[in-house]
């Protein structure tokens, strides 16, 4: 992490003063991975929320998706009053928000009223995870690389047409396309920027495959700073394609092409700054292969982490890019866990994420299983060669949420990392989403039955 944020407060100070910042976003990650808050007048912000912070109702975290409260949940409910949380602003976090007028933003750890860490929070969540790796000699750092598809068409444009029949930004293939890039530059070019204003260290912008599909790259960094960049990114995305009049989504699968993934490299050094994953010129460390084991023997377990939604398993499709086989290969696009890198750069990529993936919790639940394979001393199997969707004798990626949540909420791996409180509301997010799809009549459903059943 930095030695400064990147907005330091003497700056924001400076810049009140002078008008130049008269807003500042008081925010914090929902379950479902969006950022929630508060807009602050700058004055009141640097006379009271630097210090105090501000308050919000206890419900954010245990609602489904169109903001409805949903039983279930024991942090929250009627019966508790849906009281207030706090939102404590983590100072390093301070950036300038310049795709918006004036503004500044800040991310928050939440806070029960007495002070006592909300633990089902994701940046909570993922906050332990590194402070167990941190008493285990680690620093984990990381990065994800997350997917959109952009269209020519306004989100209220979307909306009204109910999603479907949207125009793409690109209409054909663009993977690597330096043409089909320039096509949406505009686009591009300001959220590469604007990161850039907000502190992100922005690498690069890509073409992907699905038509209008794009990549924005970052930097890697210590796991919570990843995060939350990821978060302030996935969001500002949004609002600057909002200011070109176009729509974009991070949605897992939108149509029968490819979806959109988030994959998320790993690794460990020491809390020196050492390389803990090699052993010697090109060799690999026992730390390395029990991690990576770690991950691979959890990886089904966790999947409700990387793969939170109904639809996020619509793209384990096989030829799809995306897994459907827990195995690990070395540089292998085909595999769930994809090992790449040399020396310091050796990290192992998960792809079983996609873009509707809450950053805060699959990191955190690969790096809980990581430290757990090293801290059971689980030895690496060989790595996967060939194609791995033809793959007969592998464990495969759950194919439903429902699947994935039976999993997760029977492992012992999962409460032993995460705690009863925090299994038990995730768990209740999978319920809910499942309830809510269950009682949907789809638009597959109309097709093939109004008439001819």
């Amino acid at each position: 992490m930095p030695a400064t944020p990147p907005l330091t407060l003497e700056a924001l100070t400076t810049a009140v003063e002078e008008g130049a910042i008269d807003t500042v976003l008081v925010t914090f990650t929902d379950v479902q991975g969006r950022l929630q808050g508060k807009r602050l007048h700058g004055r009141y912000f640097l006379e009271e929320g630097v210090q105090h912070g501000a308050e919000g109702c206890n419900y954010l975290l245990a609602v489904d998706v169109d903001m409805n409260t949903v039983g279930g949940y024991q942090m929250s409910s009627w019966e508790r009053g849906y009281g207030d949380f706090l939102l404590q602003p983590d100072m390093s976090t301070l950036r300038l928000a310049t795709w918006l007028p004036a503004t500044a933003l800040v991310q928050c750890d939440l806070l029960w009223l007495d002070h006592a860490p909300v633990r089902q929070s994701p940046r909570q969540i993922l906050k332990e995870q590194a402070r167990r790796a941190a008493e285990m000699g680690f620093t984990a750092l990381a990065g994800t690389e997350l997917e959109f598809i952009l269209f020519d068409t306004t989100y209220e444009e979307a909306w009204d047409r109910g999603y479907r029949d949207l125009t793409p930004s690109n209409r054909y293939n663009v993977d690597y396309s330096i043409l089909g890039t320039t096509r949406v530059e505009p686009v591009l070019r300001d959220i590469r920027n604007h990161m850039h204003a907000a502190g992100m260290v922005v690498e690069s912008a890509k073409g992907e495959c699905n038509f209008g599909q794009h990549e924005v790259a970052f930097r890697y960094a210590d796991v919570v700073t990843t995060a939350d960049q990821h978060s302030v990114y996935k969001n500002a995305a949004k609002e600057i394609a909002a200011q070109h009049g176009k729509a974009l989504t991070f949605i897992a699968k939108y149509d029968e092409r490819e979806g959109n993934s988030c994959h998320i490299h790993l690794s460990l050094r020491g809390d020196d700054g050492s390389t803990v994953f090699t052993d010697g010129p090109g060799g690999r460390s026992a730390v390395f292969g029990s991690f990576v084991a770690g991950i691979l023997a959890t990886l089904r377990e966790f999947t409700l982490l990387y793969a939170p939604n109904i639809n996020s398993y619509k793209r384990y499709q096989s030829g799809s890019f995306a897994p459907t086989t827990i195995a690990w290969g070395e540089d292998n696009r085909t595999c769930a866990v994809r090992v790449v890198g040399h020396g310091p750069s050796l990290r192992v990529e998960n792809r079983t994420p996609g873009g509707d993936v809450n950053p805060y919790i699959a990191v955190a639940g690969m790096l809980a299983g990581g430290l757990w394979g090293i801290e059971q001393g689980l030895e690496l199997e060989a790595p996967y060669v060939g194609n791995a969707y033809l793959s007969e004798d592998r464990s495969r990626v759950p194919v439903t949420l429902r699947e994935a949540r039976e999993s997760f909420a029977s492992s012992e791996v999962a409460r032993a990392a995460f705690g009863e409180d925090v299994v038990a509301h995730y768990v209740n997010a999978a319920d809910v989403e499942i309830a809510a799809y269950d009682a949907v009549v789809t638009d597959w459903e109309l097709r093939r039955g109004f008439e001819r059943l």
